[in-house]
């Protein structure tokens, strides 16, 4: 009778342990599945993609998926904005933003109509700018998306020239 309990209680001992090992090898793939996925979502936004040229040699090239150049080398005219200051989007409202920026214009002449539009760029600004909560701006992406929406809005009602880019010279939130 004792031999018997003995092996009854072997049999359990290496069913749980069957099941615990089934459990760990479980949450193993569950992790390394979780890591890909994250990998692919996150690393999907690649500025850049290589590709073979004729001759064998491999260039970059830049995919534009906004209108912002980041092209650093050649900067071109600047176009100064004063200050900016707006609610960010909260349930309680309490949340601001104070931003001064600089536009990067593709060619001098764009200045005249920068000019003449002021008031046109400084509401398409002030619009860009409260749409956004303090989790949509406190992040580098997020500051990026940013600087892609104010781009291509000021894009659109632009006539002599486009904006390259948007630099950031005060970005505060409190």
């Amino acid at each position: 009778m004792a031999e018997e309990i003995e092996e009854e209680v072997v049999e359990k001992k290496s069913g749980g342990n069957m099941v615990l090992i089934l459990i760990v090898v479980l949450l193993v793939v569950l992790l390394i599945g979780g890591g890909l996925a994250a990998f692919f979502l996150l690393g999907s936004d690649n500025e850049s993609a290589s590709m073979q040229q004729p001759n064998g040699q491999t260039s970059t090239i830049q995919r534009k998926s906004s209108g912002r150049s980041t092209q650093y080398l050649t900067i071109g005219p600047m176009y100064p904005m004063s200050q900016f200051v707006v609610n960010l989007l909260s349930e309680s409202g309490s949340k601001y933003l104070k931003v001064i920026l600089d536009i990067e214009l593709d060619n001098a002449e764009l200045s005249a109509e920068m000019d003449h539009k002021k008031s046109l760029i400084r509401d398409i600004i002030i619009r860009s700018l409260s749409s956004k909560t303090f989790e949509e701006v406190s992040t580098m992406k997020g500051k990026d998306r940013l600087k892609d929406e104010i781009v291509n809005k000021i894009n659109d009602v632009l006539a002599d020239g486009q904006v390259r880019n948007i630099f950031f010279t005060d970005f505060v939130v409190q």
